[in-house]
């Protein structure tokens, strides 16, 4: 456990777990440096949109996802939809006065993100802050990313405009002129480089790279966590009892999607543990990660807690 409180970077990419390959090295070295493990989401509802899936799994990494389908659902009015979005408790006021951010191109999210207290920033506003530097985007994104943390040439500053800042990306678009997988790595080389292993700023950065799947047409049983890291032994098979991620409390979640989970890496120089994963790969994670899985909706409690914005969860 750090001896301050940490500031969190989410860089999350929607659809981009399909995309990594062997060129990826910043993403893979993030991996190789980190704690890996599985987010598992629900089941998505009969013929979902794309916009509605987008918002749908961000609201579980909120932990707002049951409010998320309760407004969205049929036979729901206006008014009724209104009053519960108003009754909405922010991440702040959830959080011990955690003050977040969200970058996105996706306009739904940023409504959606605005409505649960996040700020909304704006991605190409970021980068007209440095118009006249001659370096790539990437690398003044990941200057201003952690600016707004508090980190700012070399060193950690008393406070940051923000505790937590999520970056959104979204698959098959290209950003800055370039694929969204390819800018995403030079991004990740650009935030290693200003908060390299042993460094100040790396000591009280959390950074977690989630990457999830996006749509998921049909179960893929090539890319499912059942039976992660248990006995194939089917003598033995039932000594060991039910993850967390299928459980809500004592009783028996009754709707876990196995397939296709978010991936996770969360590193934090001197911090985190570090498990045995090389690579950013789902069979790589499913071998030799540290996390296991833990339900989606539980995520931004256990960011919070590095932030020393809420209790511990879990064990």
């Amino acid at each position: 456990m750090a001896d301050k409180a940490s500031r969190g970077l989410v860089i999350y990419g929607d659809g981009l777990a399909r995309l990594v390959n062997p060129t990826h090295t910043h993403i893979h070295n993030l991996a190789s440096l980190s704690c890996c493990g599985f987010l598992s989401l629900p089941h998505s509802p009969p013929s979902e949109s794309e916009d509605a899936r987008v918002i749908r799994e961000f609201a579980q990494l909120l932990d707002v996802g049951e409010t998320c389908m309760t407004v969205s659902g049929e036979g729901i009015t206006n008014d009724v939809a209104s009053e519960k979005l108003s009754s909405l408790k922010s991440v702040s006021d959830r959080f011990m006065g955690m003050r977040a951010a969200m970058l996105t191109d996706n306009s739904s999210l940023k409504s959606f993100g605005g409505k649960h207290g996040l700020s909304v920033l704006h991605l190409q506003e970021l980068l007209d802050k440095n118009k006249a530097s001659a370096q790539p985007s990437h690398d003044v994104l990941a200057f201003e990313l952690l600016k707004l943390l508090g980190f700012h040439e070399g060193k950690v500053l008393d406070a940051g405009p923000f505790d937590l800042v999520f970056l959104h990306i979204g698959a098959h678009k290209e950003m800055f002129g370039q694929k969204d997988i390819e800018f995403l790595n030079s991004l990740l080389g650009g935030i290693m480089q200003i908060a390299p292993v042993g460094s100040h700023i790396g000591s009280r950065l959390h950074l977690s790279l989630v990457l999830g799947y996006g749509d998921v047409s049909q179960d893929d049983t090539n890319i499912s966590v059942s039976g992660t890291n248990q006995s194939s032994n089917s003598d033995l098979s039932s000594l060991f009892p039910s993850q967390s991620y299928s459980l809500k409390g004592m009783n028996l979640r009754t709707d876990v999607r196995p397939h296709c989970p978010i991936l996770m890496a969360q590193w934090q120089s001197g911090v985190t543990r570090k498990d045995t994963v090389k690579n950013f790969l789902f069979q790589e994670f499913k071998e030799h990660c540290g996390n296991l899985t833990i339900p989606a909706d539980r995520f931004l409690h256990e960011i919070a807690f590095k932030l020393w914005k809420a209790p511990k969860y879990g064990a």
